[in-house]
């Protein structure tokens, strides 16, 4: 998406995926490098299982993670359930037996964006970005080590989707979120169950 802005830019409404690695600039830059390796690898791996291609994404990357807009078309159902789970297990079996675990944290936004030189502008990135920096989503994955993937949905998203039923993951296991940040206030879900799909915990809160 990256290109000159023009006066006939068209206004876009897709998918947008947030990821960050907890913790890295804690690594030696050797550890660095290899945990964006395997973010990769497990990232097209949870890509496939969500029915998605990766390579078709348009990325804008940074050393600890990715902002992502996926293509036209997606079906948001298996982005929203499927892909977290497979990247939960690849994440899981990644990090059995390793001394510094790869911990990630995961936002999803659906909404309006358009195509800007220094990557997408408009809404849906600025939600997606607000959620995943969110300080209960940092908090849940900093205090529950059993947990490798920290996942919020905006509010819109879990409405149009995570509640229809379609999603692999309940609606119970979500527990909204109020955040704010730069003077605005942005409303998501996290998934605060227990990793085998127990419901959420009461009601969260954040001032950013």
């Amino acid at each position: 998406m990256n290109g000159t802005v023009s006066d006939d830019q068209p206004l876009l409404y897709r998918l947008m995926l947030a990821v960050d690695i907890q913790g890295y600039s804690k690594r030696s830059t050797r550890d660095q490098l290899s945990a964006q390796r395997q973010l990769c690898a497990a990232l097209d791996t949870a890509a496939r299982a969500a029915g998605t291609d990766r390579a078709l994404w348009d990325k804008q990357v940074g050393g600890d993670g990715e902002l992502a807009t996926l293509p036209e078309g997606v079906d948001p159902a298996p982005v929203a359930g499927d892909f977290v789970l497979a990247l939960e297990e690849e994440l899981g079996a990644l990090n059995t037996g390793v001394g510094t675990p790869l911990r990630v944290r995961v936002a999803l936004h659906h909404g309006t964006l358009t195509a800007g030189p220094f990557g997408p502008a408009g809404d849906a990135p600025i939600v997606v970005q607000r959620l995943l920096d969110a300080a209960p989503l940092r908090a849940l994955l900093r205090d529950d080590p059993a947990r490798d993937v920290a996942y919020v949905v905006s509010d819109s998203l879990f409405d149009d989707v995570v509640r229809t039923g379609f999603c692999a993951l309940s609606p119970a296991e979500f527990t909204p979120v109020r955040v704010q940040a730069k003077g605005a206030v942005f409303r998501g879900h996290i998934r605060t169950g227990s990793l085998d799909g127990a419901p959420g915990r009461p009601a969260l809160a954040a001032r950013s």
